[in-house]
């Protein structure tokens, strides 16, 4: 691999690519030092950044930017005692400071926790008790959440306020102000022999806990090579490509869009810092005037999007498009492309990993459908026995393990679950990672992914994926978002139920009841229609964005236990 410029191969299939692709793994790979710093040095003005502020204030930031202002922080920050093996919390939204940061704190090997803005001081103080974080860094939006937090946190040693505008009032007591903080670091921070690299650990994500409580997922520094393949084929990045994924920093899917692929690949990552309530109309104004190239957004994105005149706003330089996070709606892909002429690229893969399946530009996309495995990912559909299952049968998502022991070879697959042994061990186990997630493979080879081994409803002997059922009623035009699940039903053991929310101008009731029972019936297999459709105003989701459908379970229970 080069710094500069990948040596991207451009196979006409996806066999050749399974062949040809090749990954160098430097020893002790650091991407601060081993990525940024020769990025810098070959083209220190070369444009890495493009950032919009809620205000649609613009500013070009270069790779000489990212490596003296990384270089300075890590200085500063060393000096107020944060060192190797530190947890440090982020709470960022969008901001400039969260690259820079996440660069410093891998030059001195401390671990960074990127956290999403919506944390409440519950959150927070559960999170930074649960990691024993020793530092937080946070915008002063953000401050006082961390205040009614922080006198229940005795590891807490370091609190940094980052200013949200330019009447700043000075850091509260007890707080650095980080640009302060910043200007007092010296503008290089020399690789030691001590500058960790390569299976030491680099950064800390909270997984979204759809089922329970969430666990702290931790990546090697050989993470960011585990995203070669997403930035330079999925996102089909050129050099010099804007390209937008729509993520909070708090996300794992970030450093998925925002971050190592994107740049590897020659890419200028574009980041757009809305607050408040998310406009479709606005992000694809934004989108026009700013002239993004390749785009990434859940699906959840794409179905407010579509539901917009995409015709209105000029997306002529678009060219490619990608989703993951969820699965994406046949009837989204189709709009989508019937009207820009793009088809949307499916992904998939876990806060553990990076993108173990997808679907590449030179494949055929089959909409419904993830795509196939990405080279070094050796993936296995294993039934309940754990044996190999065939062309059409559903099996869980799991990855070989090369030494059949450990995650370790496999850059971009987690190296456990941190300080919580026993929850690795649970997935850890006979030669693979199992993933929890349910799939089946076609003749062709494609993944159709299920729904998590928990989501599955099993209803008159028919084992029933939500998925499905819910691409079903989000194709009718009433629906915006539905939520699919198991209720007991003592003749068919689980009936399906859906909770939807519906869009604007329609009204709750029977009549509207039976126009969806009878519209998925239409669309999908007749057994699979939802016997029971529950209304509401809003989906119960993590704050990542992903339907909990455990919580509804167990409020369906709750409510039968009345």
């Amino acid at each position: 691999m080069t710094v500069k410029r990948f040596d991207k191969i451009r196979p006409g299939r996806y066999r050749d690519f399974m062949s040809q692709y090749r990954l160098d793994v430097p020893e002790k790979y650091n991407f601060a030092y081993d990525f940024l710093d020769v990025r810098a040095a070959e083209g220190p003005d070369d444009l890495a950044l493009i950032h919009v502020d809620n205000d649609h204030a613009r500013r070009e930031l270069s790779f000489g930017y990212f490596r003296r202002q990384s270089m300075k922080l890590a200085s500063a920050l060393a000096a107020k005692g944060v060192k190797k093996g530190d947890r440090v919390m982020l709470i960022l939204y969008r901001r400039l400071e969260y690259w820079v940061t996440m660069l410093a704190l891998s030059r001195i090997g401390a671990l960074p926790i990127p956290s999403p803005s919506l944390l409440t001081a519950h959150d927070i103080e559960f999170r930074v008790n649960f990691a024993k974080v020793s530092c937080v860094i946070c915008e002063d939006s953000l401050t006082a959440r961390v205040e009614a937090a922080a006198h229940k946190c005795p590891t807490l040693k370091l609190l940094v306020d980052i200013p949200s505008g330019t009447g700043h009032a000075k850091a509260p007591a007890g707080w650095e102000d980080f640009d302060a903080l910043l200007e007092s670091g010296a503008e290089d921070f020399p690789r030691t022999a001590e500058t960790p690299g390569g299976d030491d650990p680099m950064c800390i994500f909270f997984s979204s806990g759809t089922t329970g409580m969430p666990k702290m997922v931790l990546h090697a520094h050989t993470y960011p090579l585990g995203h070669v393949t997403t930035g330079v084929y999925w996102h089909d990045l050129e050099p010099g490509d804007i390209h937008l994924t729509v993520s909070d920093t708090g996300w794992g899917k970030s450093v998925w869009g925002k971050f190592y692929g994107q740049w590897i690949a020659g890419g200028v990552i574009f980041v757009w810092d809305f607050r408040g309530k998310f406009e479709p109309a606005e992000l694809l104004r934004v989108m026009a005037e700013h002239k993004i190239t390749t785009f990434c957004a859940p699906p959840t994105i794409y179905r407010f999007l579509v539901r917009e005149d995409l015709k209105a706003f000029d997306l002529s330089n678009l060219r490619h498009c990608t989703t993951a996070g969820e699965l994406l709606n046949d009837s989204v892909f189709h709009a989508w492309q019937k009207t820009l002429g793009l088809p949307i690229f499916e992904g998939y893969g876990q806060t553990e990993t990076a993108m173990q399946v997808g679907t590449l530009p030179f494949m055929q996309p089959k909409p419904g459908s993830i795509g196939k495995p990405m080279p070094g990912w050796d993936i296995v559909l294993l039934n309940d026995d754990d044996q190999p299952c065939p062309p059409g049968e559903e099996g869980e998502i799991c990855i070989r393990l090369k030494d059949g022991q450990t995650t370790k070879g496999v850059p971009g697959l987690f190296c456990g679950y941190l300080d919580e042994p026993e929850r690795t061990a649970k997935v850890v186990r006979g030669g693979f990672y199992h993933t929890g997630d349910k799939a089946w493979v076609d003749e062709d080879g494609y993944f159709w992914f299920l729904g998590r081994t928990d989501d599955l409803i099993k209803s008159s002997g028919y084992r029933i994926g939500p998925f499905e059922v819910e691409s079903a009623l989000v194709s009718h035009a009433a629906v915006v978002e539905a939520a699919v699940t198991g209720v007991p039903d003592p003749v068919r053991g689980m009936a399906v139920k859906a909770t939807v929310v519906l869009a604007a101008g329609f009204t709750p009731g029977d009549e509207l009841t039976k126009e969806l029972q009878d519209h998925v019936k239409a669309v999908t297999a007749p057994y699979k229609y939802p016997r029971i459709i529950e209304y509401v105003g809003e989906l119960p989701k993590t704050i990542s964005g992903k339907i909990k459908r455990a919580e509804i379970r167990a409020r369906d229970q709750e409510r039968m236990d009345v």
